[in-house]
């Protein structure tokens, strides 16, 4: 009898058996959700960190940096506006009434509260403010791209903030846990993405992106912490990471989806 001939073993993913291909096509389906969802919470978590709704520079900016700024429209009053514009009828007593509500702590309670009759803000704004600063405003003093009709378009104008970073103590606890999963993660897709019937090429500058984007992203934290600017590097770094995670779990899918190779 002659011996068997022996099996060579696979060459990639797409000569795997039918359960095998199965297998990690649920794992990196499960992966990519996962990806999605961690993307999910930290929007959640992040987006009210300016104390403004939706997720902006200025989130990341408070989350890994703290901001302080003042309110414009506090700055806007005290640097004389609107008597420069030569024919304002805005009067001595209307900016001390807002100069008083911006500085106090019942901003949002007090923009139209009604017991301060001709002297609550939303009264104010609408003798003095709105024939410039409405929707519909036009002339040589209209400002209708900063309209200041409802409370929804002063509240950003109004709102100082004092924002603090996260403690160094969550920092490093946040990057020891992120930099450890999320590389070990990482690996294991990149990984399965060369064992892929895919160009060498292709996969490779996808798993070196992917690999720069989340030591730029991680990386960025830190720095940020000392220099605000580096803020744009973890939104850099995080977008070019996960767009590499998602290129790199479809190129896996598609090679255990694809039939298998012809010896």
């Amino acid at each position: 009898m002659s011996p068997k001939p022996e099996q060579s073993p696979p060459r990639c993913l797409r000569d795997l058996g039918f359960f095998a291909r199965f297998g990690v096509l649920c794992t990196v389906l499960t992966l990519l959700g996962g990806t999605g969802a961690a993307g999910l919470y930290m929007y959640l978590k992040h987006e009210n960190r300016d104390e403004r709704a939706g997720l902006t520079i200025d989130d990341i900016k408070g989350h890994y940096h703290g901001i302080s700024s003042r309110s414009p429209l506090l700055d806007s009053l005290e640097s004389g506006h609107p008597s420069e514009l030569g024919d304002s009828e805005f009067s001595d007593s209307e900016r001390e009434a807002l100069v008083d509500w911006l500085t106090g702590d019942r901003v949002s309670q007090d923009f139209d509260n009604l017991d301060l009759g001709d002297f609550a803000p939303s009264e104010i704004m609408a003798v003095s403010c709105l024939d410039c600063h409405a929707r519909t405003s036009e002339g040589a003093h209209a400002a209708s791209n900063i309209p200041l009709e409802y409370w929804d378009d002063v509240e950003p104008m109004a709102s100082s903030r004092d924002i603090r970073p996260v403690s160094l103590t969550i920092l490093a606890a946040s990057t020891h846990t992120h930099a450890l999963g999320l590389s070990a993660v990482t690996l294991v897709l990149c990984l399965l993405a060369l064992l892929t019937s895919w160009p060498r090429l292709l996969v490779g500058i996808l798993v070196a992106a992917t690999g720069l984007g989340l030591l730029l992203d991680i990386g960025g934290w830190w720095l940020t912490r000392e220099w605000i600017e580096f803020a744009y590097l973890i939104v850099g770094g995080g977008a070019v990471y996960n767009t590499g995670m998602g290129l790199l779990g479809l190129l896996v899918i598609g090679d255990v989806l694809m039939p298998a190779k012809k010896n």
